[in-house]
């Protein structure tokens, strides 16, 4: 038998109990940061490796990415938590990096000697050790300017070890060894000096390029710099974690997926993110919603008709006949705070209710502080909601005496004003943290919109162990709701959501 390992072969190999308790353990490392993995695509994972070399570090972890990440969002979450689990104890699987790293410096030798030098560097050293500041920042330029994925990952390397001054139990976090080492690579100026060469390659081939081009030509290599950042990142974790250790980095590394993002305390890279994941989420309900309402078209018995259907199996109701009443869309009033405190969940709040009110006959919206206004208009005729909500915040009269929230004067106003316009067939949705700076509840306009409307529903973004306390008096009105929620983040306000059929 030849000692040549087959991909059969390789696969029998990996299929062994240890390789499976280290991708068990790792599907729950992803699952305890949230993201969703099955049975399913468990299985799938353990079956895509089977066809790869495992010692190829890149390749077993897009293996995995391609069976377990389903959503864009999650890739930068899989990827950090990859590199954490991995880093020490892919070792003995071969999935360390020491083999990589070698093959990596190699590299950087063999392109600072050109072909045919033997690629040993000009003082001995190896490992990229030779090269001067300038050859470093040259060899970035060319790796940059063909889109060398193997030569960036090498000097992204060689850049950490040289400029973040990582020393062993310095109690730094990774941001800051990553300035220090983008500040010494100044990206800034090599994206200037490749669009300067671009433009310059045009130049003598006889051609200009247009604005078009340029731009298209800038974005990619903006691309491309955004992967080297990437590429460091990653090299400061997988140091950080040599260092430091897997589990006291796991909770460090680690960030929210951005549905788990809680909106009272996002950072602006954050809520970046929650914008992206807000256009595949209206999608996902507005489908699950409409499907909703088709499975309960089916209403109560209809006793006449069974009973004549009967006649035909000799009076044995075999087939039991039932009213199919006419679908029912519900009209939506959202009611939102949108004082400081809670001005990001009502933001999105209402960003997510209107881009899927084709599911409902009818939204109407009303934002207060201390004073109350509709901003139904601002929505009508904008397919950009976010515009919309930015009216919303500059535009709406929303301050009666000092710009603080008072709940009780909103509510007073709202009944006075619109609530004769409350109906069996309208779902009020009252958005707030109902902390009311110790003014008075009118708490008897919630208990009349409940005896006249269908619904009403009330969505908290402080947690549960905050409610009633200090000015809070969210159970004041969730005595007269037919539900309190808590809606800290997407996740939560998704699965509220589906309730509204």
């Amino acid at each position: 038998m030849s000692d040549t390992a087959t991909p059969a072969a390789d696969g029998d190999a990996i299929a062994g109990e240890p390789l499976l308790d280290l991708l068990n353990g790792f599907i729950a490392e992803l699952r305890e940061a949230g993201l969703p993995v099955s049975l399913t695509e468990n299985l799938d994972a353990m079956a895509a490796i089977r066809h790869i070399p495992l010692e190829d570090r890149e390749a077993f972890k897009y293996a995995l990415a391609a069976t377990l990440v389903k959503n864009n969002a999650h890739w930068r979450s899989f990827e950090t938590v990859f590199e954490v689990y991995f880093s020490l104890r892919g070792a003995k699987y071969g999935l360390d990096e020491e083999g990589l790293e070698s093959e990596l410096d190699d590299l950087l030798d063999d392109e600072r000697d050109g072909p045919g030098e033997g690629g040993s560097g000009s003082d001995g050293q190896g490992g990229g050790q030779a090269l001067t500041p300038e050859e470093l920042q040259q060899l970035l330029f060319q790796a940059m300017m063909k889109g060398d994925s193997s030569l960036m990952r090498a000097i992204a390397r060689q850049a950490v070890k040289r400029f973040a001054g990582m020393e062993p139990g310095r109690p730094v976090g990774g941001t800051y060894y990553l300035y220090r080492t983008l500040r010494n690579l100044d990206l800034d100026n090599l994206l200037e000096r490749m669009m300067q060469a671009q433009r310059e390659q045009a130049a003598a081939d006889g051609q200009e390029m247009t604005p078009l081009e340029e731009r298209l030509e800038q974005d990619e290599l903006e691309h491309r710099i955004n992967e080297l950042k990437q590429e460091i990142e990653a090299e400061i974790r997988r140091r950080l974690v040599a260092d430091r250790g897997v589990e006291a980095m796991a909770k460090t590394l680690r960030k929210p997926l951005p549905e788990d993002v809680d909106f009272m305390h996002a950072s602006r890279e954050e809520m970046v993110g929650l914008r992206k994941a807000l256009i595949p989420l209206t999608r996902r309900l507005a489908v699950r919603l409409a499907r909703k309402r088709r499975h309960n078209r089916r209403g109560p018995l209809d006793f006449r008709r069974t009973v004549r259907a009967s006649l035909s199996y000799g009076g044995v109701p075999a087939e039991p006949k039932f009213r199919h009443p006419r679908p029912h869309k519900p009209e939506i009033f959202v009611i939102a705070d949108i004082s400081g405190s809670v001005a990001a969940f009502a933001r999105f709040t209402l960003m997510l209710v209107y881009a899927i009110s084709g599911q409902f006959s009818k939204v109407r919206s009303f934002v207060f502080i201390d004073g109350i206004d509709e901003v139904t208009s601002y929505f009508e005729g904008v397919e950009d909601v976010t515009e919309a909500v930015h009216r919303v915040n500059t535009e709406a009269d929303v301050v009666w005496v000092d710009g603080h929230s008072d709940y009780g004067h909103a509510f007073e106003v709202f009944h006075n004003k619109w609530g004769k316009e409350i109906g069996p067939k309208t779902t009020v949705i009252i958005l707030g943290d109902a902390r009311n700076n110790y003014h008075a509840s009118q708490s008897w306009v919630i208990k009349e919109m409940q005896h006249k409307a269908r619904h009403v529903y009330w969505l908290n973004p402080e947690p549960k162990s905050y409610w009633d306390t200090g000015d809070s008096i969210v159970g004041d009105y969730g005595a007269h709701c037919d539900g309190v929620y808590e809606c800290r983040n997407l996740r939560q306000l998704e699965k509220f959501v589906e309730t509204l059929t």
